[in-house]
């Protein structure tokens, strides 16, 4: 290799991304009781540093195709995903102007789907000020939940954050009603927690949970060979399980239409 090229050569670094290998686990309480638990793979990416963001690896690709990979396209308003959440941050009056890390479901194989990615938004002090959930259906639609602590003060870690559904997941559940989560998030393990509770009080109670390893190429295979069908695993397991529903004759409910709002603040 000529000396040159070398020097211009741009040097591979991970930039602070990660993947949490860990799992996912739902239970519904009524009107029988349903539960599972799956594995789960995330990807957790510091979107503050986006655009100058280089992966270790060249088995995780940044919105170019690769075994692993992520696309901006996948979240927000589909264009500029950091500035669509800067925006709706300022417009809710939540001041975080510091680091931004999104945690999400990567493509595997080019291939995804999303039920729900978490952005942390932090204040420029480090404090985490908002969480951004954004929950995608089997259906095509997406709406994103703008979780801030009170006062818009700290979020702090296992607080409580509630907000009014308003879109369907799944046909039986309805939309009326309200999510509660909470969060656990050390840098070296995540916990994200979603209860459901309709007019009858608790439905559903689901957890995300992963630890996290470097996003290198050890352990971007060992995803691949864990993982070979993540994202088509995902959307057959939804299905699967809405069939064991219809199976134990759990009412099918009609919802209403999505509200064309996108954002829940």
């Amino acid at each position: 290799m000529r000396p040159e090229a070398a020097a211009t050569r741009r040097p591979r670094t991970d930039d602070g991304i990660r993947l949490a290998f860990g799992e996912v686990r739902h239970r519904r309480l009524r009107p029988v009781e349903h539960a599972f638990r799956y594995r789960s793979l995330l990807l957790r990416l510091p979107m503050h540093r986006l655009d100058t963001l280089v992966p270790a690896t060249r088995w995780l690709g940044i919105d170019r195709p690769a075994p692993l990979s992520f696309r901006r396209t996948d979240h927000g308003d589909g264009i500029d995903p950091v500035r669509w959440v800067r925006m709706l941050l300022a417009e809710a009056g939540v001041v975080a102007d510091g680091e931004l890390w999104l945690h999400t479901y990567p493509r595997v194989l080019g291939y995804t789907f999303k039920p729900v990615s978490f952005w942390f938004c932090h204040h420029a002090d480090g404090r985490l000020t908002a969480i951004v959930a954004e929950v995608n259906n089997t259906f095509g639609e997406r709406h994103a939940y703008l979780l801030a602590g009170p006062d818009r003060g700290e979020i702090r870690a296992g607080q409580e954050l509630v907000a009014t559904k308003v879109m369907s997941v799944s046909p039986f559940c309805s939309t009326v009603g309200h999510y509660r989560f909470r969060f656990h998030d050390n840098g070296q393990r995540c916990i994200a927690r979603i209860d459901y509770d309709d007019t009858g009080g608790p439905l559903l109670v689901t957890s995300v949970s992963g630890v996290f390893e470097p996003a290198d190429a050890r352990h971007c295979l060992r995803a691949l060979v864990a993982y070979p069908w993540f994202s088509l695993r995902v959307i057959t397991a939804i299905h699967w399980q809405a069939l064991r529903l219809w199976l134990k004759s759990v009412p099918w409910m009609r919802n209403v239409d999505t509200p064309p709002e996108t954002v829940s603040r």
